[in-house]
């Protein structure tokens, strides 16, 4: 089988080498899991928004901050495990759907009546600033990127793709190939044969006495 027959197969194109996402995978996993968890976890270090106690739920926490983060985590998970095409790009718009959320959603607590942002705990314009950026802003940036960067690695199929598409072509063949030449034991006949070897003697009776 040579590349062009496996390019115009559609199965053998959309599969790719398990690595093709893993990087921002990854990155977006991690960036999630921090996002989905800070507001729950930054009161214990002085690093919140108000409510500033622990663990503390509001609905404006859960659209904003437990959602995308959530989502992130499902889009990172299927970019860094896929090795279909199709599913780690699904991946990737999932994740891209949540940096893009992380930005635009403080705009629009109020449109959608989502609950209350909560002000940032600091006393300087600096951790303000930090604050926005780590939570909301900055953490959105940070996985938009590395999802669109995904994106755009999945969408071109490089020869790499193409040689990971021929072996794993080439080793289905091979099995199936290894399947069919396999050799089957010959029966064994379980019917009797007849018994070889000298013909008995016939002893004539003696006449007389002993």
């Amino acid at each position: 089988m040579n590349v062009d027959n496996v390019s115009a197969d559609r199965g053998p194109a959309l599969r790719i080498p398990r690595s093709r996402g893993a990087l921002g995978g990854l990155a977006v996993l991690l960036l999630g899991i921090w996002g989905a968890l800070i507001p729950f976890l930054g009161p214990y270090f002085d690093f919140a928004f108000t409510p500033d106690d622990s663990w503390a739920w509001t609905s404006a926490r859960g659209w904003l901050e437990v959602l995308p983060g959530a989502t992130a985590v499902i889009g990172g998970l299927l970019m860094l495990t896929s090795r279909n095409r199709l599913i780690a790009g699904f991946g990737g718009w999932l994740a891209a759907a949540a940096g893009l959320w992380f930005i635009i959603g403080p705009f629009l607590t109020d449109l959608l009546n989502i609950g209350t942002l909560g002000d940032p705990v600091a006393t300087s314009d600096l951790k303000r600033a930090a604050l926005h950026l780590t939570f909301f802003y900055g953490l959105g940036a940070l996985i938009l990127f590395f999802a669109a960067t995904s994106l755009g690695r999945l969408s071109v199929r490089t020869a790499r793709d193409i040689a990971f598409a021929r072996r794993e072509v080439d080793a289905k063949a091979a099995a199936r190939t290894d399947t069919q030449t396999a050799v089957v034991p010959e029966p064994v006949s379980t019917t009797a044969r007849p018994a070889t070897g000298t013909k008995p003697q016939l002893h004539k009776p003696r006449l007389g006495g002993a």
